[in-house]
């Protein structure tokens, strides 16, 4: 009796957390899906358009709005990978110099603290041309620098990644640094005896060690792209126009501005889909490679 009562209190407890996220969590994309094939406009019908179940996909992927939030997706995704690239390079510093670990922790991570709209805000200060940096090298006399990137449509969606990628690299450095501090000292020395070099020695013995914190890194960045909102609008608000649209912004856009829930819950689908085909292989993969590994220790 008491080994039962063991093993079901934990289960009695967490069991309200469970149905509130299958019902905040679970119901609401089951929501959103089947709202994706009525014609809602301010307010949900919830009557399916037989007549066509798709004309919310047929329009949104007729709309060169959406089409160019896809772009940028793909555009913002490979700008963010700089993030980790720079995570990476800073932790193998930080792992090198022992002294100023704490404080060059410290100071990489401080951007991390600041929310997405603060970071948004004072990045589209320092692209002001009338204020920023812009403004600063003309006055030493390089006239010739254009920093005006979020006034200009073709260079806008650069700004933005410049300003993710300055708050994300701290983030990623921390995750880096964990791994790097899981290799084995033997390791390091063993190298140091053969007379590696440093940079074969990162790229043919740390890196492939590190390939599950890579993978986790990429699945978070991935996440963080998809669903990019807040530092959109506190840097560019969508614009030069239409230019720096995200699938977010997009799918919100389309219910506060255009007033078609249906609509807006198509391009939220769109967005789940897309969320799926980048984490699930990614998972699935680490799994597998996780229970290997598990098969051949054991």
């Amino acid at each position: 009796m008491r080994l039962r009562h063991s093993t079901l209190m934990p289960q009695v407890a967490l069991a309200p957390a469970v149905a509130i996220t299958f019902v905040a969590f679970i119901g609401s994309i089951l929501w959103t899906v089947y709202l994706s094939f009525t014609r809602s406009r301010r307010f949900p019908e919830y009557a399916i358009d037989t007549e066509n179940l798709f004309r919310q996909y047929g329009r949104l992927f007729g709309d060169d709005a959406f089409i160019t939030s896809l772009k940028n997706l793909v555009i913002l995704g490979l700008g963010s990978t700089l993030a980790i690239g720079f995570g990476f390079i800073l932790a193998c510093l930080i792992d090198r110099e022992r002294r100023g670990q704490g404080f060059f922790r410290t100071v990489f991570l401080y951007p991390l603290a600041i929310s997405l709209i603060v970071t948004g805000v004072a990045w589209r200060w320092l692209f002001d041309p009338q204020l920023g940096m812009q403004a600063a090298l003309h006055d030493w006399g390089l006239t010739w620098v254009r920093l005006d990137w979020l006034a200009r449509s073709e260079t806008a969606m650069y700004g933005i990644i410049l300003a993710s990628v300055w708050q994300g690299a701290g983030f990623y450095m921390a995750l880096m640094l964990a791994g790097l501090k899981s290799i084995n000292d033997e390791i390091w020395k063993a190298a140091r005896l053969d007379g590696i070099g440093v940079w074969q020695f990162y790229t043919r013995i740390v890196i492939p060690m590190m390939k599950f914190t890579f993978l986790t890194c990429a699945i978070l960045m991935s996440l963080g792209v998809v669903k990019a909102y807040d530092i959109v609008v506190a840097m560019t608000n969508g614009g030069p126009g239409q230019s720096t649209f995200v699938p977010a912004y997009f799918t919100i856009n389309a219910y506060w501005q255009k007033s078609n829930l249906g609509y807006a819950s198509a391009a939220a689908t769109i967005m789940l889909l897309i969320t799926l085909a980048f984490f699930l292989p990614m998972v699935i993969f680490a799994a597998r490679r996780r229970r290997r590994a598990e098969e051949s220790v054991t």
